[in-house]
């Protein structure tokens, strides 16, 4: 049922339930064994975990499963890394790895992208598309899959250049650094075509462009050296009549128009972002997802639950293309019960 709900409202024909996803979920090993009734940990089989996992999404009712495939394979082990706090379960994500590819912003505004990293994965980058579509396919044939890329514009920049020195770059000589942009955005550029030319109708398009408080660099610079290029990169998708969803994390209020104007069919949102706006002005032409606050199922009571998904199911049950999800993730020191309380409150407010 979830994916004959999640089709409806990709196309914008409203369902009679809310169509919903969550990210996460599916890996917090607690959750899914209490839901499922397997017993199933991070020390289990992969076998073991995906059979769970399959079951969960299920039981839970999803209808798309996020998925991108493209994120620093490209930089051919030339990025930075800023380490990793622990976020998953027993801390198998932390990493006190530090990396630097630039110790001086000034050299970012030579760097050829296209010199540094060339070209010669693009001949192979479709059927790369299509075996992660498949793979998607494969592991949860009950939901709608797709693919994407991580690493659009700024997600990109951060990855190769880190937070410090992206922002003294940005800041010390904006137009050097929006011509950087403009080379990496070039660069990317064949793997939107080759994604336009994959096998996956609903694209996930990744771009982290601000803050918790919204944009970190001017909003001058993203009008002048982001939002074209978003338009350059997404054109090949809309040709193909793609389904293009994006993502960013933070609060993009500012930026919602302009996104939609680059072309997108559909907005995945975190608590931050203004889904009221969002709703109001593109609730009936656009896709939108999210954004029950995470931090009310970490630590809110039953009640505070229950209004936090009345609140989006309010704003959404007139949107066709509404899903519910929490933003931007249900982690694994999520408490069972909590969670347990939110997907009850989903059931119960979901039907139109």
């Amino acid at each position: 049922m979830g994916r004959e709900n999640a089709l409806f409202a990709l196309s914008l024909e409203m369902p009679e339930k809310i169509p919903r996803t969550e990210y996460s979920a599916h890996t917090h090993w607690k959750l899914v064994s209490a839901v499922t009734g397997k017993s199933v940990s991070e020390n289990s089989t992969q076998t073991e975990r995906e059979t769970a996992s399959r079951e969960f999404t299920r039981l839970w009712d999803y209808g798309i499963m996020w998925n991108i495939y493209l994120m620093h394979q490209r930089y051919n082990g030339r990025y930075t890394k800023m380490g990793h706090a622990v976020y998953a379960q027993v801390g198998v994500d932390f990493s006190d790895e530090i990396q630097n590819l630039f110790y001086d912003p000034e050299d970012v505004y030579s760097f050829d992208v296209e010199k540094e990293f060339g070209y010669d994965d693009i001949a192979s980058m479709k059927t790369s598309f299509d075996e992660n579509y498949d793979e998607q396919a494969r592991l949860y044939p009950d939901l709608v899959a797709m693919t994407g890329i991580y690493t659009t514009c700024m997600s990109g920049l951060i990855e190769l250049l880190g937070w410090d020195t992206l922002l003294e770059a940005a800041g010390l000589d904006p137009k050097a650094f929006g011509e950087f942009t403009d080379r990496y955005c070039r660069w990317m550029m064949p793997c939107f075509e080759k994604l336009a030319e994959s096998k996956s109708q609903v694209v996930m398009i990744h771009d982290d462009i601000v803050w918790t408080d919204g944009a970190f660099l001017h909003p001058d610079f993203y009008r002048k050296y982001v939002f074209p290029n978003y338009k350059k990169m997404f054109s090949p998708l809309i040709e193909a009549k793609k389904t293009i969803l994006y993502t960013s994390d933070g609060n993009y209020t500012q930026f919602i128009d302009d996104i939609s104007d680059s072309g997108v069919s559909g907005f995945v949102l975190e608590p931050c972002t203004d889904m009221k706006y969002m709703c109001e002005k593109y609730g009936k032409t656009h896709i939108i997802v999210g954004n029950a606050d995470t931090r009310i199922l970490l630590s809110g009571t039953k009640d505070d639950i229950e209004n936090e998904v009345k609140r989006c199911i309010s704003l959404g049950k007139d949107c066709p293309g509404y899903f519910m999800a929490v933003g931007n993730h249900i982690p694994a020191n999520t408490p069972v019960e909590n969670a347990l309380r939110y997907n009850e409150m989903y059931e119960k407010y979901s039907r139109r």
